[in-house]
């Protein structure tokens, strides 16, 4: 089938924190829709989402896969995302893409750090969710404390669908509260459904008082349900679940569901969940594109008679060649096509198109609004870019693309290596938009710069595995930022002699410090005071630009600052555009300089899961290392502290922290802010103490 049926379509996504069972489900999900008929294990190396062999090796998702399956009369397509944070760009721009989600969560964990991290990232791209609590098998597991963890963490309201029949290893199935029916999960090679019979008696009173609160949720949705409610008629199950899937497509609810993945318990009720509340293409409002001619947003509904408008989200180097994933929202698109690329303004042609499954493609000839396909023939598209036709150019909104945090230096081991690295790093930069390449200037070393030690690991590795380069590594280093402390107004006169001609520029403008997180802001506006023509416009405003990333002494990028153009007097043959350009990089580089320059450094939120016993051991490590506790909970025999601490202080904390738990201790972290660094490091840049 080239396209699929969109009133039955879901686009979804699985997110959650590393360890809460993103693979496991996905295996269940192909198994249980007859995708795949053997059931791949994660610990074992052998999920069919986990295709890379670094995946396969070390247990966990390093990029995100996407496949399509059938259940029932939906057609599902899935993307399984990663849990470390590392690689948080591949659950950025899935969620950038998706219609939907499932949030799993683990019934012993909770809501962890980076299911927060998550959660928020579906919250910037109103992406509606339902939730799996996974593990209930596992001792310790306990949905209640899960659900209000859910209300108080991520400030969403939680609506239990099911509850528990046993507990911890006696766990065997779930009371679907709206059906009022148990299920049974039997031995998936005795029969793939579950086995539905009557609530016991025993569960009559807590079944009644939890499906009250579904129908309450519901009545928020529909009055007629808050009428027929209050005046205690009887509800069709059928009105529960079109008022239920309105508040979960507006993102004010989200149902919860009980399993325990890896015992193959409660994926079909979850399967049945996605097509009953998750929407399709075209339960959601229209995609708004700019059209860089009427300079208008327009509204794209979900429509293959419509307009061509993809998005370009995720670019991956397959042996050799770029393979383009593509989430069409409005027209459709075959093979043979050209299409016109509207962030870098040129045509290129489609030469085959595919779905995927996994690493595996199926050749179509087609797709329309709201399919997820991918592409080859695309040479020069990038994550972010969007297609369309260049006789109805549109652009979409991009994606937030977090900047690296850890950098190391990368050489080859052999002379014939080191033609082939620079290539390779280059199309490791098109998959991976958090991966940066740069030249040292002093030293002359090639610089890795990504999310953290285990992305840059994950890269290195790479190398070799994908493009036969082994390489040497330096350690990991921090990347810094530089920031400036005071406004600064300066006027600056450029004028030289040059190419027989003179070269002048002239401006007048203020550099100003903002609050921490404000980025960069450079204004050029257009007033009687600033005379420059479009082309000298943009020529100074890219000098600045280039200015702040360069930075003022450390070579980090400049941030949290506002450069406002103040006067630029324009002299026709006279002002030139070399002379803009020199007048603003040396006016930038004397006010930054005048500004009271500072180092920032890049502060990690931690989270660290640790037995009781050892907690004081963990508390005393993080405040030698300057960190700051932010909260402590207990739960059972287990500790979870909160902290702040500086990643210059993190690298090897895993092998440090396992010394004081004895093996017992797990952390995870993820960057938080940049602070003021300290004063060694200020000295060890040049930066006044």
């Amino acid at each position: 089938m080239s396209s699929l049926p969109l009133k039955s379509l879901r686009n979804i996504g699985i997110i959650s924190h590393i360890d809460a069972g993103k693979t496991t489900v996905s295996e269940r999900i192909l198994f249980f829709s007859g995708k795949i008929h053997r059931i791949g294990e994660v610990h074992e190396g052998a999920a069919t989402m986990d295709w890379m062999v670094q995946e396969q090796e070390r247990g966990i998702t390093i990029t995100a896969s996407n496949t399509t399956c059938q259940w029932g009369e939906y057609w599902v397509n899935l993307i399984d995302t990663p849990g470390h944070i590392d690689f948080t760009i591949e659950v950025e721009r899935s969620l950038r893409v998706l219609d939907g989600a499932v949030a799993i969560f683990s019934g012993v964990e909770g809501v962890q750090p980076q299911s927060e991290s998550v959660w928020r990232q579906a919250d910037r791209y109103q992406v509606p969710r339902i939730c799996l609590i996974n593990k209930m098998d596992r001792v310790g597991a306990d949905h209640q404390a899960v659900l209000e963890q859910i209300r108080q963490r991520l400030h969403a309201r939680p609506v239990l669908m099911q509850l528990p029949i046993g507990a911890e290893s006696t766990f065997s199935g779930v009371i679907d509260l709206l059906a009022e029916r148990a299920l049974s999960f039997p031995d998936p090679e005795q029969s793939h459904f579950p086995v539905a019979g009557p609530v016991p008696e025993s569960f009559r009173e807590a079944v009644d008082s939890a499906r009250e609160q579904i129908v309450e949720a519901a009545a928020d949705f529909d009055d007629t349900i808050l009428n027929d409610f209050l005046e205690a008629k009887p509800i069709a199950v059928e009105r529960l679940h079109k008022a239920l899937r309105k508040g979960v497509v507006e993102g004010k609810i989200f149902p919860v569901l009980l399993g325990a993945a890896l015992r193959n318990k409660g994926i079909q009720p979850l399967l049945d969940a996605v097509g009953l509340y998750l929407p399709s293409p075209l339960d959601l409002p229209p995609v708004q594109a700019f059209n860089p001619v009427t300079e208008v947003n327009e509204e794209l509904p979900c429509d293959p008679k419509g307009p061509f408008c993809a998005m370009a989200f995720k670019v991956l180097s397959d042996e050799g060649r770029k393979l383009t994933y593509l989430r069409i929202y409005s027209g459709e698109i075959k093979v043979g096509d050209t299409v016109f690329n509207a962030a870098r303004k040129h045509q290129e042609k489609i030469a085959r198109l595919f779905r995927m499954h996994s690493h595996k493609r199926e050749r179509i000839m087609e797709a329309q609004a709201g399919d997820i396909i991918t592409a080859t023939g695309l040479k020069d598209a990038l994550t972010g870019d969007t297609l369309c036709f260049s006789e109805h150019p549109l652009i979409l909104s991009g994606l937030n693309i977090p900047d690296p945090v850890v950098s190391l230096a990368v050489e080859s081991r052999s002379v014939e290596d080191r033609e082939k690295l620079l290539p390779a790093l280059e199309k490791l930069q098109w998959e991976d938009p958090t991966f940066r390449v740069r030249e040292d200037a002093d030293t002359g070393q090639t610089i890795l710069s990504g999310m953290g030690e285990l992305h840059l690991e994950v890269v290195a590795r790479r190398l070799t595995d994908d493009f036969g380069i082994v390489v040497k590594t330096g350690r990991p280093q921090v990347v810094y930022r530089e920031t400036i402390q005071k406004p600064v107004t300066r006027h600056e006169i450029f004028e030289i002699e040059a190419e027989g001609k003179g070269q002048r520029g002239e401006i007048r403008f203020t550099i100003t410090p903002l609050k921490r997180g404000s980025g960069v802001h450079i204004h050029i506006p257009a007033d009687e005071k600033i005379t420059l023509p479009e082309e000298l416009r943009q020529a100074l405003y890219d000098t600045w630009e280039r200015s702040c990333q360069a930075g003022i002494r450390s070579g980090y990028p400049l941030i949290d600052v506002e450069i406002v153009l103040l006067e630029a007097p324009y002299i026709p043959g006279i002002t030139t555009e070399m002379g803009v350009r020199a007048v603003g990089q040396k006016g930038f580089s004397l006010a930054a300089a005048e500004a009271s320059p500072t180092l920032l450094e890049p502060i990690m939120a931690l989270e660290i899961v640790s037995p009781g016993e050892f907690s004081g051991k963990v508390l005393a490590s993080l405040q030698q290392k300057g960190g700051r506790i932010e909260g402590m909970e207990s739960r059972g025999e287990l500790d979870t502290i909160r902290a702040e601490v500086p990643l210059s202080q993190m690298f090897g904390y895993m092998t440090e922290l396992r010394s004081a738990t004895k093996g017992r201790g797990t952390f995870t972290m993820e960057f938080s802010h940049f602070s003021q660094a300290p004063k060694e490091d200020l000295a060890r840049f040049g930066f006044p103490v």
